[in-house]
């Protein structure tokens, strides 16, 4: 929540145990923690199969809520942007692997969507949120680089637009050479 009164809001949820401070997470420049996720077909990704490319890691909150399908239709009407200039994107959330596969096929996701289903990722790279019972990951990008190294963060993400903002900055990135 961002703002005066989101903090305050914030602050009041964690006074009372409804939620949790904000893990402090990765910074720009340190390495990418390491994951291993089954994606909408089951099938195994890890960090470290993805070194030598750039991979676009974006949280969200719930498959197929407005904001969650925005974005996630927004990366796939780019995708062929992406896969020119080598990167990958992945989508992650703490949905399980069939709620994945059921929100890329309705709305045809060329890309993988990876279930962190104990939320150890998103803890990981700080975007874990909770709310008493309720948990969901925040909805925050990296960018990684080829290194596994973090090169961008985007802690906020207008759901529309975050595909062009992410698109401009690997081109950007890629013309440093």
């Amino acid at each position: 929540m961002a703002g005066p009164i989101g903090r305050l809001l914030t602050a009041i949820l964690v006074f009372l145990g409804l939620a949790t401070p904000a893990a402090a997470g990765v910074e720009v420049g340190q390495s990418a923690p390491p994951f291993r996720l089954q994606d909408q077909k089951g099938d195994w990704h890890s960090l470290e199969q993805y070194t030598g490319r750039w991979v676009v890691l974006y949280f969200y909150p719930k498959d197929d809520t407005p904001g969650c399908t925005k974005e996630a239709c927004a990366f796939r009407d780019n995708i062929f942007a992406f896969e020119d200039i080598g990167a990958v994107v992945l989508g992650v959330s703490l949905d399980d692997v069939a709620s994945h596969a059921a929100f890329a096929e309705k709305y045809s996701l060329p890309f993988s969507l990876l279930s962190d289903a104990d939320a150890a990722t998103a803890t990981e790279y700080g975007v874990l949120r909770t709310m008493g019972p309720l948990k969901f990951a925040r909805r925050q990008s990296f960018i990684v680089g080829p290194d596994s190294k973090i090169v961008r963060h985007y802690e906020k993400v207008d759901a529309e637009r975050h595909t062009a903002e992410v698109l401009a900055d690997l081109k950007a990135l890629l013309s440093q050479g």
